[in-house]
């Protein structure tokens, strides 16, 4: 097999137990020996790890994961420190050197801030490193948080252009109804990217169907597992939800086996610039599109004019990131707008040479230029 870029995300469920919070040391032993191997096999690998706050939660004594913010990030400074001294010694035991990386939504926001991010995981692979990444949760305010770790592996995979991303959980697989009380739910072993939107909506509905929603020391669920999948395939990365006690799994999937579900990808067309602008911005608001916008702006790749407008939802200025919805609000693009929220309500319905008299000044005559938009 050639040489692959993967990314490794284990949950909080994985790595603790339920009832006490305390760290599953075999299971995290069996993953360091899977990633190891996975180096000596000439790949690169990125892992990403929840467990900090569950940790700092452990040492302090805390029964619960804390809901106030302040006090999350004064738990999470507690247990990241001992979370990556973990790793750090049972990788060192096998000579394989990592790095630790804490990100938060604001160092991808920034496309400068992002590129950096970008060249600092090119040069640790190309060192032979497995970084170590996870939310910067001592630092992050709410708006700027990735959310959860699923998004942030997504995300990070598609920052370094992986060829797989591999989400550990404390599920085998996907299943058409939740196992534990139905004992005819199906095993749902591959999805196409189209059938991913309508599976994410049915999960939702159910309260996710693969028997978990997160757990009280974690904030993912099968949803959100959904969500991510749904941005590293868009991306062009093989996603796979998999158990994550068991990562000797990962080298059968590699090899063409089927433990878990897997998530086919999207052709890698997209640019770096472009995978920036719908993954790594914040949105800021919405704007609605009639059904001639929406079919010129995702079936002919055209910038987005006025006249196909409807609706605005939110505050933002120029130069911030939106999302494109259809009539029914389903997002299907997402850009950087060249007018604020207020220009565009002034301006929305109408043609592009109209722009200057209802504004009061020349300004652009597309409300998003083709190269700074993304089809969804």
């Amino acid at each position: 097999m050639q040489p692959q870029i993967i990314v490794i995300k284990i949950g909080t469920s994985s790595l603790s137990h339920p009832e006490s919070g305390d760290l599953q040391l075999a299971t995290i032993a069996k993953l360091v020996e899977a990633i190891v191997r996975l180096r000596r096999e000439g790949h690169s690998v990125v892992l990403v790890s929840s467990g900090a706050v569950g940790i700092g939660c452990g040492r302090l004594g805390l029964k619960q994961r804390p809901r106030k913010i302040s006090t999350k990030q004064a738990v999470a400074a507690v247990g990241q420190g001992r979370l990556i001294r973990i790793y750090d010694d049972f990788f060192g035991s096998l000579q394989q050197p990592v790095a630790q990386v804490l990100l938060t939504r604001g160092n991808l926001i920034q496309r400068s801030h992002y590129m950096n991010v970008h060249a600092t995981f090119r040069e640790l692979l190309e060192l032979g490193v497995v970084p170590i990444v996870n939310e910067n949760d001592t630092v992050a305010v709410e708006e700027l948080k990735f959310g959860d770790n699923d998004t942030l592996s997504a995300l990070v995979a598609s920052l370094i252009e992986a060829d797989w991303l591999f989400l550990l959980t404390d599920v085998d697989r996907l299943y058409s109804d939740d196992p534990r009380q139905n004992p005819d739910a199906k095993p749902i072993e591959f999805v196409d990217y189209p059938q991913l939107q309508e599976l994410r909506q049915a999960i939702g509905e159910k309260q996710a169907l693969a028997g978990t929603g997160g757990t009280q020391w974690g904030t993912g669920g099968m949803t959100t597992k959904l969500d991510a999948a749904r941005i590293a395939s868009a991306a062009g990365v093989r996603t796979v939800i998999t158990r994550g006690a068991f990562p000797d799994r990962l080298f059968a999937i590699l090899n063409g086996e089927n433990f878990g579900t897997q998530f086919a990808a999207q052709p890698k067309t997209v640019n770096a610039r472009k995978r920036w602008i719908a993954y790594g911005m914040v949105t800021m608001g919405k704007i609605f599109l009639d059904d001639g916008a929406v079919n010129a702006v995702v079936r002919k790749g055209r910038s987005l004019l006025p006249a196909g407008i409807t609706q605005v939802d939110g505050k933002f200025e120029a130069n911030e990131s939106v999302s494109l919805c259809d009539c029914d609000g389903q997002e299907i693009a997402r850009g950087i707008t060249n007018y604020s929220s207020n220009d565009i309500i002034r301006i929305l319905g109408s043609q592009s040479e109209d722009i200057p008299k209802l504004l009061g000044f020349d300004g652009e005559e597309t409300v998003i230029h083709r190269d700074n938009l993304v089809s969804l």
